[in-house]
C-alpha cells in the first residue's frame, strides 16, 4: 500500500507541475481571402452570329417563291 501511495503522490506532484503554466489556446492566423473581381460576361461575339444565322435559315426555310403552276 506504500508503494501504491508514493505512486500517487509521485504522479499527483509531477501533474501539477505539468499544468503550472495553464491551457492557452493556440493563435490561429487567417489568410486573407483573394476575391477575383473579373466582371462576369458573356460571349456577345457569338451570340450574335449565331442569331444572324438562325435568321437566315428562317429565311431560307419559308421561301414559298414557287414559279411553277399546278396542272389545272
Amino acid at each position: 500500500m506504500k508503494k501504491f501511495t508514493a505512486f500517487a503522490v509521485a504522479l499527483g506532484l509531477s501533474a501539477s507541475t505539468a499544468l503550472a503554466g495553464g491551457y492557452v489556446a493556440p493563435i490561429v492566423e487567417v489568410e486573407p481571402v483573394v476575391v477575383d473581381t473579373k466582371p462576369a460576361s458573356t460571349n456577345a461575339g457569338l451570340i450574335i452570329p449565331a442569331l444572324l444565322l438562325l435568321g437566315v435559315i428562317a429565311v431560307i426555310a419559308s421561301d414559298d417563291d414557287d414559279d411553277e403552276q399546278a396542272p389545272v
